[in-house]
């Protein structure tokens, strides 16, 4: 047991940790262009925030936190989420007395205990976006189309946008009698969490899981039938948008997302086969009900990094490889040590990737380590080289060799 990880977990190293820190780049490098900021907040909240925030008849706060009391007996939850810790941060340093909007994405650790899946683990990791302070629909194609973007530049081909409108707390009154009058008729057949949440909160039996629940809420009232003025109004305005900036998507109402924070717009990026890559929307009373003083709409996405690196390895996309060996430094002899480190310390600081002899092998075993690490070019380094200051840099594909002066090495990169 000591020595295995336990369940649900992952240990990053390699070349799945190389594609982890390449889509990583690629998302900070897209949010820097759309000026948003990177935020850290803490891996643990007080348990209160997500209970509020996140939705108390959730799967999430239900069945899936990490929830323990620490030594002053407070409840404490791993994050299972990157938005409600954002959002206590925003409020927490006054970040909304700064002209909005206020624009802010994370990759970070999140953590639920469910079944662990395809691209989803116990801890996972999570790049997201939140844009707090604009009731505009242009905030909604804001992050829509940056979702776009790095799908784009990941390389991903089956990801499709499909959009929704849960409406706002006004309709879902509406709604949520419609929807319980219809669950009442089939109550008998849905599972035991879905009879208690729908007392409580109609709107989770949409999202759950088991296929007796599934198979009843296909044919119940939909979210989109009940909309008030305001959020029919927001959601034609969303795909007025959506149609003139040529952005495919389809209409989907048994998208509902599963946080309680949601309202009027949610969307997901899904592929064929129905796994969802993101999924993200609007939430403007997320804050209200974290702090009753504040009164400030938001929209935002979450995006799971294993969910994009699954997906790559199901479409066969291969990121940019990673920038090889471009020298390996051979030693032979005591004596040819520390002037061989030292070449390799000084190319080392003009930022070439350089690697040498830490386990004083054979010459013979040095240049099979060099194949084997993949290293472009290979020279030896000992007496002879240092008395003659002259070395022969052998190319490794091609077998050539050039004489050079030690000095001059780096004028070869």
């Amino acid at each position: 047991m000591i020595t295995k990880a336990p369940r649900g977990v992952e240990d990053w190293y390699g070349e799945r940790m190389y594609k982890r820190t390449v889509v990583e780049k690629i998302a900070r490098d897209i949010a820097k262009t759309y000026n948003i900021k990177e935020i850290i907040t803490p891996v643990f909240e007080h348990t209160v925030l997500f209970q509020r925030g996140v939705g108390e008849t959730t799967d999430v706060v239900q069945k899936e936190m990490y929830t323990f009391l620490d030594k002053g007996e407070r409840s404490i939850t791993l994050k299972p989420e990157g938005t409600a810790g954002t959002m206590r941060a925003y409020l927490e340093h006054n970040m909304y007395a700064e002209p909005g909007p206020t624009k802010l994405f994370y990759v970070t650790q999140a953590f639920r205990y469910e079944k662990p899946q395809s691209g989803r683990l116990r801890q996972h990791h999570q790049f997201g976006v939140e844009f707090v302070g604009s009731k505009s629909p242009l905030a909604e194609v804001e992050v829509i189309t940056l979702v776009i973007e790095m799908i784009n530049k990941l390389g991903l081909k089956d990801a499709k946008l499909h959009i929704n409108s849960i409406g706002c707390k006004n309709c879902r009154e509406t709604y949520n009698e419609a929807l319980l009058k219809y669950l009442k008729e089939h109550e008998d057949k849905l599972c035991p969490t879905c009879r208690e949440r729908m007392q409580k909160n109609p709107l989770r039996v949409i999202d759950c899981k088991v296929e007796d629940c599934k198979k009843i809420v296909e044919k119940a009232p939909r979210t989109i039938e009940y909309l008030d003025e305001e959020c029919r109004e927001h959601f034609e305005e969303l795909q007025y948008l959506l149609n003139q900036l040529n952005i495919p998507y389809e209409i989907d109402t048994g998208i509902v997302r599963g946080l309680d924070y949601y309202t009027k717009t949610v969307f997901e990026f899904v592929n064929e086969d129905g796994f969802t890559l993101c999924g993200g929307g609007r939430y403007d009373g997320l804050i209200h009900e974290i702090d009753e003083k504040q009164d400030i709409p938001s929209v935002g996405f979450g995006m799971g990094i294993e969910r994009i690196l699954y997906f790559l390895e199901k479409e066969g996309v291969e990121l940019e490889a990673e920038e090889p060996v471009a020298l390996y430094v051979g030693i032979l002899g005591k004596e040819a040590k520390a002037k061989a480190y030292q070449l390799v310390n000084n190319l080392r600081k003009q930022g070439v990737i350089v690697e040498t002899d830490y386990m004083e092998r054979s010459v013979k075993a040095q240049m099979k380590y060099a194949n084997k690490i993949g290293a472009k070019k290979t020279v030896i380094i000992g007496e002879d080289e240092l008395q003659n200051n002259i070395a022969r840099v052998k190319d490794m594909e091609s077998g050539e060799q050039t004489e050079i002066a030690l000095e001059k090495i780096a004028e070869l990169f």
